[in-house]
C-alpha cells in the first residue's frame, strides 16, 4: 500500500465515522451562522495567548475567527522571533461576538495600555461583545480600558499591579468570570479559557468534543506551573527567562 493509499484510507475513514454521526461541517453550519470572534494582536504580545484559543475556537461551528491589530500586516511577539499576520484592521471591525485580547511582556503590555486607539476600539466593540476575554497581561490592558470590574485573573508575577492599579481582587485561577468579562490567566491557560468559551458559545458537549479534537490531556513532565506551589528561586529563575527572551 502506498503512503498516498494509506492517507486516502485514513482520511476517508475519519469522514465516514463523522458522517455516521451526522457531524459533517456542512450538516453542522448549515443555515447557522456562527460567532464572530476577534483576536487583537500589538507588538509584543505572546505567542500562544492567541493560537491556542485560536486553535480551539476555529473548530466550533460555523465560527469566525479574525486576527485584528491597530494595522494589517505581520505583527511581531514579545521574543521577536516569530511574527502572526493580522489580516484585518481595528478601523474595519465595529462589531464582535467575542473579543479576546493577549498578554504580551512589560514592553508590549506597557504601550498597549497607553494606545488610546486601541483602548478606544476596545471600548466600543466591549458595548456589543457577548463575550470580552483576556490571557495573561491582557487584563491590564482591560483594566486600562475601564472594563474589569470586582475580581480578575491575570500572569501571577502581575498579580500585585493588577490590584493595586485597578482595584479588582486577583483570583489565582485558570480563568474568572465576571459578568460577560472573562480573564484567563498566563500563556497556557489561554487553552482553558478558550474551552470555558466554547462551553457556553456551543455547549458542553461541542466543547468536550473539541478538546478530544486537539488532543488537549496535559500531563506536564514536571508539576511547576502554579505560582502558589513554586519557590522564590523557581520564580525568579522564570522571571529572568522570560526577561532575557523579550530583550
Amino acid at each position: 500500500m502506498t503512503s498516498a493509499q494509506t492517507t486516502r484510507r485514513t482520511v476517508l475513514t475519519g469522514v465516514a465515522a463523522a458522517a455516521a454521526l451526522g457531524l459533517t461541517t456542512g450538516t453542522a453550519n448549515a443555515g447557522t451562522p456562527g460567532p464572530r470572534i476577534g483576536i487583537l494582536l500589538y507588538d509584543g504580545f505572546s505567542l500562544l495567548d492567541p493560537t491556542g484559543p485560536a486553535e480551539l475556537l476555529s473548530r466550533l461551528p460555523g465560527a469566525t475567527v479574525t486576527m485584528l491589530a491597530e494595522h494589517r500586516g505581520p505583527v511581531r511577539t514579545d521574543t521577536r522571533q516569530v511574527s502572526v499576520l493580522a489580516e484585518r484592521s481595528v478601523a474595519e471591525i465595529d462589531r464582535l461576538d467575542v473579543l479576546l485580547v493577549p498578554g504580551a511582556g512589560n514592553r508590549g503590555t506597557v504601550a498597549t495600555m497607553q494606545n488610546p486607539v486601541l483602548l478606544d476600539w476596545i471600548r466600543r466593540v466591549h458595548r456589543h461583545t457577548t463575550w470580552t476575554t483576556s490571557v495573561c497581561t491582557g487584563a491590564l490592558i482591560l483594566g486600562a480600558a475601564g472594563l474589569l470590574r470586582d475580581r480578575a485573573t491575570t500572569y501571577w508575577a502581575s498579580a500585585s499591579y493588577l490590584e493595586s492599579t485597578f482595584g479588582v481582587k486577583y483570583v489565582p485561577e485558570r480563568y474568572v468570570r465576571v459578568g460577560k468579562v472573562i480573564t484567563a490567566a498566563g500563556v497556557s491557560a489561554g487553552i482553558d479559557l478558550a474551552l470555558y468559551l466554547a462551553s457556553l458559545i456551543a455547549g458542553e458537549e461541542t466543547a468536550r468534543a473539541v478538546q478530544l479534537a486537539v488532543e488537549y490531556d496535559p500531563h506536564p513532565p514536571f508539576g511547576s506551573g502554579s505560582a502558589t506551589t513554586a519557590s522564590p528561586e523557581l520564580k525568579a529563575l522564570a522571571l529572568r527567562l522570560l526577561a532575557e527572551s523579550q530583550e
